[in-house]
C-alpha cells in the first residue's frame, strides 16, 4: 500500500522536480507508513500545541497561510480522523472561511519547537454554526476564554507526516523561560539575604 501522504502531496510537477534533482528513487520505499489515522504519538501532539499554522487556496490560486493560537489543547482530537476548533472572531476578513467555502482542502503545520518536531496535516475543512452540532460545540468551547466564537472549524483527515527535526531552531515560550529562571531567582535572593545579614553581623554598609 503506497504511503497516503506522498499520494497526496506528490503531483506529476513534484515527481517531474524529484526527478530533476535524483532523488524520485528514494520515495518508492516509503509504503505501508499509516498516515490516515492518528495514532497515540499524533494525539498527544496534538493536545499539547497551543498554536498551529493553517493554509488554504482561494479561487484565484493564491495560498493563504494564518496562525491560529489559543490555550494549550484548543486543538481537539475529536477521534482518530477528525479535528475541531473554535472559530473565535478576529478581524473579520474570513479570508480562511471563504476560501474553505471554495475548496474544502487544507493544510496544518504543528510546531514543537522545544522538541524540534513539525507535523504537517492535509484535511478537508468544514466550518460550522455553534448550533449545529451540540456536542462538538462543548467540546471546543472554553468558557474561560473573553473571545466571542462565532462558529466551528471541522477538520477531516486526509493524511499527515512527520518532518525532520533539522533547521528547527530551538524557540521557548516565556513560561517555560520562567520555569528554568525561577529557582535561579530564588536562589539568588536567598544569597543577596544572607550577603545582608553577613554585612550587617561585620558592621558594614
Amino acid at each position: 500500500m503506497p504511503y497516503h501522504f506522498l499520494e497526496v502531496a506528490v503531483t506529476p510537477s513534484v515527481r517531474a522536480a524529484q526527478a530533476n534533482m535524483g532523488v524520485d528513487q528514494i520515495w518508492l520505499g516509503a509504503d505501508n507508513r499509516p498516515s490516515d489515522t492518528f495514532t497515540e504519538d499524533e494525539i498527544a501532539f496534538i493536545a499539547s500545541r497551543d498554536s498551529f499554522y493553517m493554509a488554504s487556496v482561494s479561487e484565484t490560486g493564491w495560498p493563504y497561510v494564518q496562525h491560529r493560537g489559543g490555550k494549550t489543547g484548543f486543538l481537539k482530537v475529536v477521534d482518530q480522523q477528525t479535528l475541531a476548533f473554535a472559530d473565535y472572531r478576529g478581524n473579520r476578513q474570513y479570508i480562511s472561511a471563504g476560501n474553505f467555502a471554495a475548496n474544502d482542502r487544507a493544510c496544518l503545520f504543528l510546531m514543537d519547537y522545544v522538541r524540534r518536531a513539525r507535523l504537517k496535516i492535509y484535511v478537508h475543512v468544514e466550518r460550522l454554526t455553534l448550533g449545529d452540532d451540540q456536542g462538538l460545540t462543548e467540546l471546543v468551547s472554553d468558557p474561560t476564554y473573553k473571545g466571542r466564537a462565532e462558529a466551528i472549524f471541522r477538520l477531516r483527515l486526509e493524511a499527515y507526516d512527520w518532518n525532520c527535526p533539522q533547521h528547527i531552531t530551538p524557540r521557548y515560550t516565556e513560561q517555560q523561560v520562567e520555569q528554568v529562571v525561577a529557582p535561579l531567582r530564588e536562589r539568588l535572593q536567598r544569597l543577596e539575604t544572607e550577603n545582608a545579614t553577613l554585612r550587617a553581623q561585620l558592621g558594614g554598609p
